[in-house]
Formats: structure tokens, sequence, C-alpha cells
């Protein structure tokens, strides 16, 4: 019943199953801009577009992206254009929050020491938001069963790829799996009469996607990798514990409270990942989940900390806690697999027996 359900779906407003993949390149355009941007202007010596007093700044361009992405995801039915408007709404926001320093000072100052660490914040806000909105509570089976018909919006207009059509079905499997939902014929229904079309708008951010998950689970597959894992995120830890801790001896304009903060988190770190390796020959999955805890806890406090204390310089630990993120992903993304893949291998043997037995 409709009545049941909660007041946000009923408000029409169903969370898209595939948008943490659209704020995802959201967020790596965004942080991507924003190095680009800052190591083309340094290395052309700060250049500035304009003349006779005017100076056309990076801010504005950031906010013509902006509005070309609005335009994109307000003009056009269905899913096809999001990840493509995610991409450019992404980098219209980092040009625009990279100046973000002229804007907090009185002086409009770029090159405000905090900035880096503003930003990074930013993003980590932005990263906080779309975990509480799409990663805390499971999707309802009305979600995916509207996201399997949004699906055949593009559909019935274009045409469907093989890949397009088996993510529709998948919704609907989906749907019809998580709880009962009156439509779920009708729509799957709608998918199968759709026509089948070999063309579609390139998805920047699925291809991107799927080329780091096939190198990524390439790399786990040693046995080695999960002490491999642990050393390079306590190295960089500590590696960022030391050069804050060399910074702010050496004269940093910081508050006391962020060295702390520092090396309170870095230890908090290192400490999961101490745990998840201890706890790895014993169970594997709540191991990796320790070791995810911990790159979490050192992307989202650490390197603010490290940001704060070296701006651009803490670049390096943050690309390497990434790193690390994108393998312990894809080894719990693994595992899950194979779970699901012994579960219905049970499932189909019960079924099996079951026949046998009649």
């Amino acid at each position: 019943m409709v009545a049941e359900r909660g007041l946000v779906l009923r408000w029409g407003l169903p969370r898209d199953p595939a948008a943490t993949s659209h704020l995802a390149g959201f967020l790596v355009a965004t942080v991507a801009t924003v190095l680009l941007t800052r190591a083309f202007l340094a290395a052309a010596g700060y250049p500035q577009i304009g003349g006779d007093g005017l100076h056309i700044a990076h801010v504005l361009w950031g906010g013509l992206l902006m509005a070309i992405a609005f335009v994109l995801l307000l003009s056009f039915a269905g899913p096809v254009v999001r990840p493509m408007g995610g991409v450019v709404g992404g980098v219209g926001f980092g040009l625009f929050i990279d100046e973000i320093g002229k804007f907090v000072t009185s002086d409009n100052d770029y090159f405000y020491e905090p900035t880096a660490a503003l930003i990074y914040v930013v993003v980590v806000a932005l990263v906080l938001l779309a975990e509480a909105l799409h990663g805390r509570w499971p999707h309802y089976p009305a979600e995916y069963l509207a996201a399997a018909a949004d699906h055949a919006v593009a559909g019935l207009a274009g045409g469907f790829t093989a890949r397009a059509r088996a993510r529709a079905h998948t919704d609907v499997d989906r749907a019809e799996r998580e709880g009962a939902v009156r439509g779920v014929g009708e729509v799957r229904a709608l998918l199968d009469v759709v026509d089948a079309d070999d063309t579609e708008l390139p998805n920047p951010v699925d291809v991107v996607g799927r080329a780091v998950v096939r190198s990524t689970r390439r790399l786990v597959r040693p046995r080695w990798v999960p002490w491999a894992t642990v050393g390079v995120l306590v190295l960089a830890s500590l590696g960022g514990v030391v050069r804050g801790l060399v910074a702010w001896r050496d004269g940093a304009d910081v508050p006391g409270w962020v060295v702390v903060g520092l090396v309170v988190s870095a230890a908090g770190a290192t400490g999961l990942a101490s745990y998840g390796l201890w706890l790895v020959s014993r169970d594997r999955p709540r191991a990796y989940r320790m070791f995810r805890r911990a790159v979490l806890v050192s992307l989202l406090v650490t390197q603010v900390f490290v940001f704060r204390l070296e701006e651009w310089a803490a670049t390096a630990g943050l690309l390497v806690d990434l790193l690390v993120l994108g393998l312990v992903t894809a080894e719990l993304s693994q595992m899950s697999a194979a779970e699901r893949e012994r579960s219905e291998r049970a499932r189909e043997e019960r079924v099996t027996r079951g026949v046998g037995h009649g």
C-alpha cells in the first residue's frame, strides 16, 4: 500500500539505485578538476584571461558548466543523461570551489593557506551527504521498480543496448525479490517489448569504473594482498603524521588541535587496520570491512588535518588512500559475489533434491 511507504516516497522521490555511481563521477570530476587546475596554473605562471582591468576568473567557467549540467539534467527524461551531467557538473563545481580562497578572505587571496583543507572538507561533506542518502538504508522494492521503469523511458524512445536491458531487468528482479510491490509484471512486460538498439550516449563513469574494477580485481587475487594493503595504509598514515609534525615544528601557522587531531585519527586508522590484519586468517570478510573503515577514517578525518598542515603537498597521501580503498572494495565485491554464487548453488541443490524426492 502506498500509504504505508515513507513520506519521501509518497512525495514521488524514489532514490535511484545507480545514484552512488553518478555521485562518484561528480566527486571524482570535482577533485580531478581542482588538482589539474592548480597544476596547470602553477606550470603556466598563473595567467589571467582578460585585460584592460578585466579578469575572467575560472569560477565563471565553473558556473557556466554547472548551468550546462542543470540544463542537460532538466531537459532529458530517463537515466542516460545523468552520468554525463554529473561529470560536466563535477568539472564546473571543481572550477568553482578552487577559487574559494578569494571569497572567504577580505583581500581576495587565491593562495589563502587553508584553501586545500576547505576544499577537502566540502568534498568530505558531500561524500557524507551521499552516504546518508544512499548508504544507510536499503532501497525499497518500489525504488528498484521505479528505476526499471526509468530505464524503460529511455528504451521506448531509443531502444535498449544489451547492457541497458540487462540492467533494467536486474532492477525488476530486485524489486520482486525484496518484497511485494504492484506493477512488477507490467514493467517486465514493458521492458520485453522495447526494441534492441546498439547506440547509446557514452557513460564515462561506467567506462572508467569497469576498467578500475577489472584492474583492482586482478590485483587482489594474491594472498599477500592484505599484508601489503595494511602496510601501505600504515606507512601512508605515519608519513602523513611525520610530515604534519615537521611542518608544525618548522613554523606552520596552525592551531594545536589540528596536530592533535592528526595524530589521534592516524592512530585510529592504524589500529583498525592492525585489527583487520589480526582477523584476516579467522574472518576474511570482517577483516576487509575493518580495512575499509581504516581507509575511510584516513580519508575523511586524517587527510583533512594533513591538508591543513601541508596544503597541496598532501595530495600524495590522498591518492594512496584512494588506491587502498579501491583494492579493499574490489576484494569485498569478490567475496560478496562468491557468497551469492554459493547461495544460488545451494538453492538450486535444494530445488533439485525436492524434485527428486517428489
